[in-house]
């Protein structure tokens, strides 16, 4: 079972966007704003004379949104419903791109026929900014779940608005104590989940959260609520992160077999020897820890999968190839 040492983990840390993430070397304003000239209003020149935006002014980093989707992406109808999470496009990649690698290394370090392979988004969003990524990027089919309807709803709308439903396919989840149940049909394979977990552990750690992030970029009384959107269910669940993840290596053992590498985020480091303890528990033959870093922000993800050597062959000969 595979772990990295805490030197491993220092440097892949220490490393920055992924090798093949086009916004490694930021953003170019000028191209963006000939893309999408709504952006032209936001934009203001630093002290060093480059081009950005107030990154405390969600009306600003939505439209960034829109122009990086649009720019580099194809995809020119991207919008979000006020109150939900606006994801940040360069990490929300880097996941992906890294997921990618992990399926490249266990395919005898050849690429998989990605337009074969199907993905499954756990808590996909209004912003569904995992599958358009993936679709775009990868031309791989994708299952988006959700358990809120609203977001869902949205969701098809960006779906419809740029034609991807031969590749993108909605499915709700009723339960928020269930993630995998009576989401998976019989005969379903996926080949990899990821998920973007909530992240606080009560709607009064979340407010706190917020408006720590108010006072770190010096804002106003008024300024959480405003800077700092999101649901309920994007924002916390009982027991935060840790909780929502044993839960999940918990659910996984019941589709063990329909998938080939579960994933989740890890935001917080000392998650992660507890994590890895519970799939030491679950049973898991093989477990992945992953190091991102978007600037000075750390990140990570674990992954694992119950199958054995034989049904891993098995599995790429006859999806991957």
């Amino acid at each position: 079972m595979k772990k990295h040492s805490a030197p491993q983990r220092a440097k892949a840390a220490a490393a920055k966007l992924h090798p093949a993430n086009p916004h490694q070397q930021g953003y170019d304003m000028t191209a963006l704003r000939a893309t999408l000239p709504a952006l032209t209003p936001f934009l203001q020149t630093t002290p060093a004379g480059k081009l950005s935006i107030n990154f405390a002014d969600p009306k600003a980093v939505k439209t960034l949104n829109q122009a990086l989707l649009a720019h580099h992406y194809g995809l020119t109808h991207w919008d979000l419903p006020e109150g939900y999470l606006c994801p940040p496009v360069p990490g929300r990649l880097d996941y992906l791109l890294y997921l990618a690698d992990l399926l490249q290394q266990n395919n005898q370090g050849k690429k998989p026929k990605f337009s074969k392979l199907t993905l499954l988004d756990i808590g996909c969003g209004a912003n569904l900014i995992y599958p358009l990524l993936a679709v775009k990027t990868f031309g791989c089919q994708v299952l988006a779940s959700d358990i809120n309807s609203t977001a869902l709803a949205h969701a098809q709308q960006l779906i419809d608005a740029h034609q991807l439903g031969n590749n993108i396919k909605l499915r709700q989840q009723t339960s928020d104590q269930h993630i995998f149940d009576h989401l998976l049909k019989p005969g379903e394979y996926l080949d990899v989940t990821l998920c973007n977990p909530p992240f606080h552990q009560s709607a009064a750690d979340a407010s706190a959260g917020s408006e720590r992030k108010r006072q770190n970029l010096g804002l106003g009384d008024d300024a959480a609520a405003l800077n700092f959107a999101g649901q309920a269910h994007e924002l916390w669940c009982e027991g935060g992160e840790l909780a929502f993840i044993r839960r999940m290596i918990e659910q996984s053992k019941a589709v063990a077999s329909q998938v080939f590498w579960f994933s989740c985020l890890v935001s917080k480091q000392q998650h992660v020897a507890p994590l890895q303890n519970a799939l030491q528990q679950a049973g898991v033959t093989a477990q992945h820890l992953v190091e991102m870093a978007q600037g000075n922000k750390q990140s990570r993800f674990i992954a694992w999968t119950f199958l054995t050597e034989a049904q891993q062959q098995l599995w790429r000969q006859h999806r991957w190839r």
